[in-house]
């Protein structure tokens, strides 16, 4: 379920005329999601991971210009590129301090790159995203609460909040899903658990411009108490997680 918190946009849809008022056609993500150069491994996550409905609340179109903000393996990296088609651009983000933490990242990084025409790589520090265009949506997964581990500073939460709000156009859109903490903790749990209050997430955006247009119980899991660490073998992708899509005013 999606819950929309534009008002003024409900009302002015009241207003207009029945032509104007028309929702666009839905678009077809089977072809994103069919794509040859997607590996098996990728595939065998689908059901947990819904990339459909993902891409359809990002609202994803083709020939738009899209960053993945911490790319990890290339999941969602792979999925961007086939929906936005050739057209359009990604803009794949691994920050540096994870490549020099583990060196996989630079290379599951380089190996998407090559293998997508309308990829490009881009690294740089984890709170200042270097994306060389301004794009039309970026895209984070399971990534937003590590801006709070321990080894970043405390502004590193809001230096990368205030980066992601730059590099998008006025009008352009930010897709938060992540691991949900106990309603209260903040940021507290970023660290330990893995996790993140929805509250702090929403609160930190908010703080850096962006207005929050929609949220989505895609990834509800009602059976996960919200205290165990995400890697924990009895909850690992399992994990409640929320997403919400926030919109650069403009």
């Amino acid at each position: 379920m999606i819950r929309s918190f534009t008002l003024a946009a409900a009302l002015a849809l009241l207003s207009a005329s029945p032509l104007a008022a028309e929702t666009p056609a839905p678009i077809d993500y089977s072809a994103a999601l069919a794509d040859p150069a997607r590996p098996a491994t990728d595939r065998e996550r689908d059901a947990a991971r819904k990339p459909a409905e993902l891409l359809e609340f990002a609202q994803i179109a083709p020939g738009e210009k899209v960053g993945d903000y911490v790319m990890g393996g290339g999941y969602v990296t792979r999925l961007l590129a086939a929906a936005v088609g050739d057209k359009g651009k990604v803009y794949a983000f691994q920050p540096a301090e994870f490549i020099a933490f583990k060196a996989q990242y630079g290379t599951d990084q380089a190996a998407v790159d090559a293998a997508y025409a309308n990829v490009d790589a881009v690294s740089g520090p984890f709170a200042a995203p270097a994306f060389p265009v301004p794009l039309d949506t970026i895209i984070t997964v399971q990534n937003f609460h590590d801006l709070y581990l321990k080894p970043f500073s405390e502004e590193t939460g809001a230096r990368g909040s205030a980066a992601l709000f730059a590099a998008l156009k006025p009008g352009a859109t930010l897709v938060i899903v992540d691991h949900s903490a106990a309603d209260g903790t903040g940021t507290t749990l970023s660290d330990s658990l893995h996790r993140i209050d929805k509250a702090a997430v929403i609160d930190a955006l908010a703080n850096a411009g962006f207005v929050l247009e929609a949220e989505s119980d895609l990834y509800k899991q009602a059976d996960d108490p919200r205290t165990a660490n995400v890697f924990d073998k009895e909850i690992r992708g399992k994990t409640d997680q929320f997403a919400l899509r926030f919109r650069k005013p403009g």
